[in-house]
């Protein structure tokens, strides 16, 4: 059931915009591609909480990063994929990099704290950008192309979402089984005796949310396409909330649970809501339930952790 659960994953995910009928179907799609984006978010923050033992509440910083790269080359009349993918990645990476130098010099509550602190400059630096909406947020005029056609939407922007996921969960499973994912596991369990051993444990944990950060930004680039809009909210402390909810809730340390966590998040939001305008109200307890009685996570039901 291990090996199955994340093939069975996928499979729902992709087939479940194809199993809806009538007017159910758009809401199906809809639904499931931000499902797969999250996800993309949720299995990159889970890399560094799940694994590193680094609890990143401005996770969602590169989620803007991503959106307003897209919108500022929108803005510029550049909307090729070959480019906006790469330039995303890249800003994501080099500020995952310096932000993570600073941050990664301290521990606990005051990592936690220095991670919302830069995903707040984030947000007001997206604001201030007025030639790209300031705190209104930016409209894109046409959504990324692929080659020349604009297939990131409908049915092909979950294509291409759910596509990604599986790379990027692949590539995460990889780096995991590694050498490289070995060592920070290690470092998460006894960073001394890791460091005494010869190891720099600073550089592979930098290299951990570096990684991690680019692979958000994807996600990021997908959202935009999404909505057809870049917006400063996108880095706020509440998504980056919702993206540790993913993870606590699916089960951290198992990217199929973060996967599963997602889910929950998007589906829960969409039937809350729909009982409701104040639905977070039935959401906190319905979060606090599953924490107390399901410590190992939604993927604990279905299979052991992996």
């Amino acid at each position: 059931m291990k090996r199955a659960l994340p093939v069975l994953l996928f499979a729902a995910l992709a087939g479940a915009p194809f199993l809806a009928w009538g007017h159910h179907a758009g809401t199906a799609l809809l639904l499931t591609t931000r499902i797969e984006i999250l996800a993309i978010a949720a299995i990159s923050l889970d890399l560094l909480v799940g694994a590193a033992g680094l609890v990143s509440f401005g996770h969602a910083a590169y989620l803007a990063i991503g959106a307003y790269a897209v919108a500022i080359l929108d803005a510029n009349d550049i909307s090729e994929a070959l480019i906006v993918l790469p330039v995303a990645c890249l800003a994501a990476a080099a500020f995952a990099a310096a932000t993570g130098a600073i941050s990664l010099r301290t521990r606990g509550v005051n990592f936690i704290m220095i991670t919302l602190a830069f995903a707040q400059m984030v947000t007001f630096a997206a604001g201030s950008l007025a030639a790209y909406g300031g705190d209104d947020g930016y409209s894109l005029t046409t959504r990324t192309e692929i080659l020349g056609h604009p297939w990131l939407k409908g049915i092909g922007l979950h294509i291409a979402a759910i596509t990604l996921l599986v790379l990027a969960w692949l590539l995460l499973r990889t780096l995991l089984a590694s050498r490289f994912g070995r060592a920070l596991r290690a470092i998460k369990q006894n960073r001394p005796r890791v460091q005494a051993m010869g190891h720099n444990a600073f550089a592979v944990e930098l290299a951990a949310m570096t990684i991690a950060g680019t692979i958000c930004a994807i996600a990021g680039v997908l959202l935009a396409n999404l909505s057809e809009f870049a917006s400063p909210a996108y880095a706020t402390w509440q998504r980056s909330g919702d993206l540790l909810i993913a993870v606590i809730l699916g089960g951290a340390g198992s990217l199929t649970g973060a996967i599963l966590g997602a889910a929950a998040v998007v589906l829960l939001e969409e039937a809350l809501g729909g009982v409701t305008e104040h639905w977070r109200i039935l959401y906190g307890p319905i979060l606090i339930l599953a924490v107390l009685y399901a410590r190992g996570g939604l993927v604990s039901f279905g299979t052991s952790r992996g």
